[in-house]
């Protein structure tokens, strides 16, 4: 499956942990607080259950959005919708 990982999250050692955990977990950054990448159903809910033990639920905010590869190519991106520093090739796959 995709998976997108946008998170607001105030403590900076929480946020930068939690984007680590989304890099081990082969996700890649698309913006600074957004994260896409292929997992596995498994791989989502284990890195759910990290996320959720690094944050403050009472402050901080993240989604979690599993979609096939058609629904990502249904997808709209207005703007300048990837920071184009730092997407990758893998990404750019995605929506091919």
């Amino acid at each position: 499956m995709i998976l997108w990982i946008l998170y607001d999250i105030e403590n900076d050692r929480a946020r930068t942990k939690v984007a680590t955990a989304c890099k081990q977990a082969g996700l890649h950054r698309v913006q600074y607080s957004c994260f896409l990448g292929e997992i596995e159903a498994d791989m989502r809910d284990t890195l759910g259950l990290k996320i959720r033990a690094l944050i403050d639920e009472d402050k901080d905010k993240v989604y979690l959005f599993a979609m096939n590869q058609t629904q990502l190519q249904q997808c709209q991106m207005l703007g300048q919708a990837f920071d184009k520093k730092l997407i990758t090739d893998q990404i750019k796959i995605l929506f091919l």
